[in-house]
């Protein structure tokens, strides 16, 4: 029987989910365990999703894609700060490696392919550019400030922050998110809703209050158990990598995809129901969230345990970075897209993948 008015798919599957966990713990890893627990990983991210919808379609835009957005922000900074707590010498620069396969998966990868889906249905979308602008340029200034200006401001360190620096980037991190958020949400809401003659966001009727509760709640439930799972996964990926001998940084680049995947699901969905703001307002705003709330989270969390943290990227990925917000700016510019700029993205992601895994 379907849980207050939602699908009964969309809470057996986190309740699977957390079953998987229960056991993992009690009884340790195995073959059989992670190959359950990858399955239920991606059955939950779909349940996380319809939730998710769920939700956005009560509260409206853009507060629906701002609540996918900090939601899993929030547990993915939470496995981070986690990971680094077990292993803080080892993993000085997860949240880095995070973070920038965060930021290139997003920009790249969900932009990408929302981009070449939609142009592929409906040939060419629009979208409002001063809200794709007001979150471009608030995501040059998070990415400048906390992974380029490390190797330059105090060199002696390399890629590390001072103290007195590490607290001001994750405090100006804090005050240029949510002066976005209030941008988004307040000022200039209009910025970030479908352009005049785009599809509809939704042709049913809202769900009701009881309903978008329960889905608030399963949403949660399911997005921790993605990280859950994830966590329960990260070993055997670990392993893989070792036997594989591919760099280390890799295991945050599988952290940020297993993590961002309710959203790149939710994304690409909307972009191909031609609602391609939606989509972009999904997809820029997890980057800016997960810049502007995980940076100050393991900055807290260095300073006070004493840990290393490590936040400035090398040349190879610096150039990257350089390379993908150029592109962004160009290919966002304009306010219209087709699947051109779609393959665009995905030769630049593909590369990202291959110089991760290629050094």
């Amino acid at each position: 029987m379907a849980v207050a008015g939602t699908a009964r798919w969309t809470w057996i599957w986190p309740a699977l989910a957390w079953t998987i966990l229960l056991i993992a713990l009690v009884l340790g890893g195995g073959g059989a365990i992670y190959a359950a627990a990858g399955a239920a990983l991606f059955g939950t991210v779909f349940a996380a999703v319809y939730h998710a919808e769920m939700v956005a379609h009560r509260v409206g835009e853009p507060f629906g894609t701002l609540i996918l957005a900090l939601a899993v922000t929030v547990i993915e900074t939470a496995l981070i700060v986690s990971v680094m707590i077990a292993a803080p010498a080892e993993k000085a620069g997860l949240a880095r490696d995070t973070v920038f396969a965060a930021v290139m998966i997003v920009c790249n990868g969900i932009v990408g392919a929302c981009l070449l889906m939609g142009g592929v249905r409906h040939r060419e979308q629009g979208f409002q550019p001063q809200g794709a602008s007001a979150a471009l340029a608030v995501l040059v200034a998070l990415t400048g400030l906390t992974m380029v200006l490390p190797n330059l401001a105090a060199q002696e360190l390399g890629p590390l922050y001072n103290k007195p620096q590490l607290i001001f980037a994750a405090l100006v991190s804090l005050v240029l998110y949510f002066a976005f958020v209030f941008v988004q949400t307040v000022r200039h809401r209009d910025y970030f809703l479908a352009v005049q003659g785009a599809k509809p966001e939704e042709h049913l009727p809202p769900p009701d209050n009881t309903t978008t509760a329960v889905s608030a709640v399963l949403l949660i439930v399911s997005l921790v158990a993605v990280v859950g799972l994830a966590k329960v996964l990260t070993p055997t990926v670990e392993q893989a990598i070792d036997y594989l001998q591919v760099p280390k940084a890799v295991v945050g680049t599988i952290i940020a995809a297993l993590v961002l995947l309710p959203e790149a699901v939710a994304a690409i969905k909307a972009a191909q129901s031609d609602r391609l703001q939606t989509s972009l307002n999904l997809a820029l705003g997890s980057a800016l969230a997960t810049i502007g709330l995980t940076i100050p989270a393991v900055a807290a969390v260095s300073i006070v345990l004493g840990y290393r943290l490590e936040l400035g990227l090398d040349t190879k990925e610096l150039g990257l970075l350089v390379l993908t917000l150029l592109l962004s700016v160009i290919t966002l510019g304009t306010g219209r897209t087709t699947v051109l700029q779609g393959v665009v993205h995905l030769v630049i992601f593909a590369a990202f993948l291959f110089f991760a895994v290629v050094p």
